[in-house]
């Protein structure tokens, strides 16, 4: 019995239950692979969420329409895409909010938050 939880532990196929070899930071947005730059794929931008004023990680404008993503903000829980809590301190992703060349536009919404195609 040992032996198959083993090997069903180092295929994966416990879901939901970390393997002795999985990291916490797995569950955890990932984080670009430079400082100071934007991840391509938008649907891993959710999590705890700091605006800063310099230095950000992405640099996001507001709209109303056509928007790249439909951004929820949540008290709790911001653990899928475009689920965002707005956070002082320990941040997964550090935004700035401009008006004009930013890396993708936002649009706050109470439901169905998301980006086209996911």
């Amino acid at each position: 019995m040992k032996l198959l939880a083993l090997s069903l532990l180092s295929v994966g196929l416990f879901a939901g239950h970390p393997s002795p070899t999985s990291s916490v930071a797995k569950d955890k947005p990932v984080k670009a692979v430079q400082a100071d730059e934007c991840p391509d794929d938008l649907c891993l931008i959710y999590g705890r969420i700091q605006v800063v004023d310099s230095f950000p990680d992405c640099k996001v404008k507001i709209v109303e329409s056509f928007e790249d993503m439909r951004v929820k903000v949540v008290d709790s829980f911001a653990d899928d895409v475009a689920l965002w809590k707005f956070v002082d301190s320990f941040p997964d992703y550090k935004i700035q909010f401009v008006d004009s060349f930013p890396d993708f536009t936002i649009r706050y919404v109470e439901s169905f938050p998301g980006v086209d195609g996911d």
